[in-house]
């Protein structure tokens, strides 16, 4: 049996090209903090981001076809969530109605697929 703890960071690819746009949507679009990334002990590029108590890595790979492979997470205020996403222009994707959350996901520019949720 395994014993987990938390969750430590989720990953996330953006076409090479497109690495410094994303940069600029998880920072100002979504307000996450830049961290130090350890560059020189990775052959590709990326950037390590603060989201609430864990991390964000943004990866490198060529584009693929969009998935339904998500991250979920929780946030304070989903309303709020979606008018300053809807506001910045970000694709919204309703989701079904699981009692006691109410939720939303977003498409970031590059096609990854995010949850927001809020428990009630």
């Amino acid at each position: 049996m395994i014993t987990f703890k938390r969750a430590d960071h989720f990953h996330v690819c953006v076409p090479p090209e497109r690495l410094e746009e994303a940069k600029a949507f998880y920072t100002k679009v979504l307000g996450l903090e830049l961290i130090d990334r350890l560059d020189h002990l990775f052959s590709s590029a990326g950037y390590w981001l603060n989201i609430g108590d864990l991390q964000l890595h943004i990866g490198v790979e060529p584009a693929l076809p969009r998935s339904i492979r998500h991250t979920a997470m929780e946030v304070a205020d989903v309303d709020a969530a979606r008018k300053h996403l809807e506001d910045n222009n970000v694709e919204i994707v309703e989701e079904p109605v699981i009692p006691g959350r109410r939720r939303f996901a977003f498409i970031d520019p590059f096609g990854n697929r995010m949850e927001l949720l809020q428990l009630i």
